[in-house]
């Protein structure tokens, strides 16, 4: 017996995971890697929403946990995962400059808006007005995260990469068992996933897909990540992640050419050099309505969980989501009502 099955490993389920870990549970972990929106993720964490120069939700508590939270998973894994990089708010005119200084005046903005503007010294972008820097941001390189806790789990044989079967799962009063292995408690982290979940798919996951292009742009030589009408995220040989698109009908992570062709519309509007597009990637979202996480135990059945929610944040929101459930299964800590799914509950009975 072991005390959790966590069912995915994205930034969710590997954000729990570690808190198990850490903690000196057992468990054991079941993915089937069908969910890509941590695959495809930007990765970027920065707590301030660049299009109207406000404080993302909870950002200091999310940036105090999850810096430290990934810095130890590098030294475990003996990985490096975090990379430290400025993002640059591209300034479109000089009234967004005066809104950005506003902003910078502002107590909770403050620690994290440069109040320098920074000229461009780059010909490949057009940039008359300069950019606003914010501060305390960078890069998890999400894809070998998770390529890397898989493996760690793997050698340790704590995880299954297979498909969650619900029809092999029986629940008990005290315990859950499935194809063998019986557990204290089950926590679902399986991203948009949760639409397939029969104990859990009355919650609100709406799902927004987004789409990123990889370009290739050996004039470009830019270190910093640029945001504009698009992303520009540097990672190195010359190649830049461009994104992402948003996309609420599309339920599928099948790359389109519409979407491709957006971004490079957007783009186009400033870079200034060739560049050439060698990759496209999409992956489900999951967002929900309030653009807050689902968190919580099932209305009926106590010993299963859920973990999800984490929409565009999820690299900065899954260390203290993650954290928050642990604490509330593991030492009754009451979880925050507008994270908890009991938010919902009202939707469970009503079907």
């Amino acid at each position: 017996m072991v005390d959790y099955l966590v069912v995915g490993l994205g930034l969710a389920g590997i954000s729990f995971c570690e808190h198990l870990d850490r903690n000196g549970k057992s468990f054991m972990a079941i993915s089937d890697n069908s969910q890509t929106s941590s695959v495809v993720a930007g990765g970027l964490y920065n707590p301030v929403i660049l299009k109207r120069f406000t404080l993302a939700w909870d950002a200091h508590e999310q940036l105090t946990e999850a810096i430290p939270f990934y810095n130890a998973i590098e030294r475990k894994l003996n990985a490096t995962l975090d990379y430290k990089v400025p993002v640059l708010r591209r300034f479109a005119s000089i009234e967004e400059q005066n809104l950005w200084f506003e902003a910078a005046d502002k107590p909770s903005l403050a620690p994290f808006l440069s109040t320098k503007i920074r000229v461009n010294t780059n010909a490949s972008i057009e940039a008359p007005f300069g950019y606003g820097e914010v501060l305390h941001t960078g890069r998890l390189d999400t894809p070998k995260l998770l390529s890397s806790y898989a493996h760690y789990l793997k050698e340790s044989n704590r995880f299954l990469q297979e498909s969650f079967s619900f029809n092999t799962l029986e629940i008990q009063d005290d315990s859950i068992t499935y194809k063998g292995i019986k557990a204290k408690y089950l926590v679902f982290a399986t991203g948009f996933g949760l639409h397939h979940n029969p104990y859990f798919n009355y919650l609100p996951l709406n799902g927004t897909k987004g789409e990123l292009l990889t370009i290739k742009a050996p004039k470009l030589k830019e270190e910093n990540v640029i945001k504009s009408s698009v992303f520009i995220i540097p990672m190195g040989d010359d190649l830049y992640r461009i994104g992402a698109t948003y996309k609420w009908k599309d339920k599928t992570n099948t790359p389109t050419e519409e979407s491709k062709l957006e971004l490079i519309d957007k783009l186009n509007t400033f870079l200034k050099c060739d560049y050439e597009v060698i990759d496209q990637e999409a992956g489900i979202r999951p967002t929900v309505g309030d653009r807050r996480p689902l968190v919580g135990s099932h209305p009926i059945h106590k010993n299963l969980f859920v973990l999800n929610g984490l929409g565009t944040r999820g690299v900065m929101i899954g260390p203290t989501a993650a954290k928050k459930l642990y604490g509330y299964i593991e030492n009754n800590m009451p979880l925050d009502a507008e994270i908890d799914i009991a938010r919902f509950t009202k939707k469970h009975f009503k079907r």
